[in-house]
């Protein structure tokens, strides 16, 4: 199985689309649908759905999840059918169907239609709590860019799903160039989120920023510096325990500089670690399937 790549996050000047998504993960997905849910269902049944969820973000068995989560994204379809209007369950569906269109889906047909309702759905919801924010993928960029002011401790979580959920629209369609135009709008909303809270989703926001940094060589406007900073900074966060962070460091940073020295160093500590973590296992097993692909064409590559 090809690793994620946050984002959704896009590499356009080679048109190379992403095979997986960082940017969000299965098992937060269905972390976060299953707390919408708690609302609406028993407490027995939020018992239950928790211990769900838990079992998810340590699962050891990515082929398991991966064979589940269709399961839920009819059954987030049916939720939103009588309740259209409610953002919580609205931001849930989009994550849903973003991570799983980016991680799982490879014909490119079904990830196009599956990360359009994903946006659609985080659309709505992010219109839902202001009309400030409505038909806002329309905005041009001066005025976008003075909407990131609005964006507090409030609605930061709306706006960070929007934000996933729109890299991955991006991802899907990178085959045309008016997609790809509304990534720096992407990078400004990560960009707000790690000012307003650098640690949110245990930093999450700093794995697209090192990505989005990493896309091109400085030649051609890069920031490969800057990217390795986010990169170190998700590192921090979780203590080296996010083996996602390494890999994208690797995959992204030291290939684009050319740096095989740091290269496998990177890949053969995420290869060496233990996987398992609280809320981290599922996500570090496809750490280390992508890091030993990495590491065998790295002669190759360098």
């Amino acid at each position: 199985m090809y690793f994620f790549n946050p984002l959704p996050i896009i590499s356009y000047m080679t048109m190379i689309p992403f095979k997986r998504s960082v940017f969000l993960t299965v098992f937060t997905v269905l972390l976060l649908f299953l707390s919408a849910c708690s609302s609406i269902i028993s407490s027995t049944t939020s018992k239950m759905a928790d211990n769900l969820s838990y079992t998810i973000l340590n699962s050891d068995d990515p082929k398991t999840v991966a064979d589940g989560a269709p399961a839920y994204l009819l059954l987030m379809d049916s939720f939103l059918v009588d309740s259209q209007n409610d953002p919580q369950l609205l931001q849930s569906g989009a994550t849903l169907y973003g991570a799983y269109s980016s991680i799982f889906v490879s014909d490119p047909v079904r990830e196009k239609k599956m990360s359009s309702k994903a946006l659609k759905y985080a659309a709505t919801a992010l219109c839902l709590s202001s009309k400030d924010f409505c038909d806002i993928r329309k905005i041009k960029y001066n005025e976008f860019s003075s909407l990131m002011d609005k964006i507090n401790t409030n609605n930061i979580h709306s706006w960070y799903i929007f934000g996933t959920t729109w890299a991955g629209w991006i991802k899907a369609h990178s085959d045309s160039m008016s997609a790809i135009a509304e990534l720096p709008k992407v990078t400004l909303i990560m960009e707000k989120v790690i000012e307003i809270n650098d640690s949110f989703k245990n930093g999450q926001a700093h794995l697209y920023l090192g990505v989005l940094n990493t896309l091109l060589p400085p030649a051609l406007g890069g920031k490969p510096e800057t990217g390795q900073l986010h990169f170190k900074k998700a590192i921090k966060l979780t203590n080296g325990k996010d083996l996602t962070a390494k890999v994208l460091y690797a995959e992204k940073y030291a290939r684009l500089i050319f740096d095989q020295n740091l290269h496998d160093q990177l890949l053969r500590d995420v290869l060496k670690a233990d996987p398992y973590s609280k809320n981290l296992t599922l996500m570090n097993i496809l750490a280390q399937q992508k890091a030993q692909e990495l590491l065998a064409s790295s002669p190759d590559y360098f």
